[in-house]
């Protein structure tokens, strides 16, 4: 099964609505709302994506799973090697 990791080198900084993250081995600068870093933060190798859905869920107390909207953001946070598979 797949259980995202953030990868360790990650600095997270708080900005003017949302947070920079800086990703030294790239030197990459990412931004990213507040949402998303709920996401990343939630990436510790031990929760799958459903689970990850459904604590965003909890977290920002919606109505709907918004498992379609965290698996797009871990497909892009794959992507920029935010995260990797555990």
């Amino acid at each position: 099964m797949n259980y995202p990791k953030r990868i360790e080198e990650l600095e997270i900084n708080p900005a003017d609505d949302g947070f920079i993250i800086y990703q030294p081995d790239r030197d990459r600068v990412h931004y990213l709302n507040h949402t998303a870093v709920v996401i990343l933060e939630l990436c510790t190798g031990l929760n799958s994506p459903a689970e990850i859905a459904n604590m965003v869920q909890e977290v920002f107390k919606l109505n709907h799973l918004p498992q379609e909207e965290v698996e797009d953001m871990l497909a892009m946070m794959k992507g920029e090697g935010l995260v990797v598979n555990s």
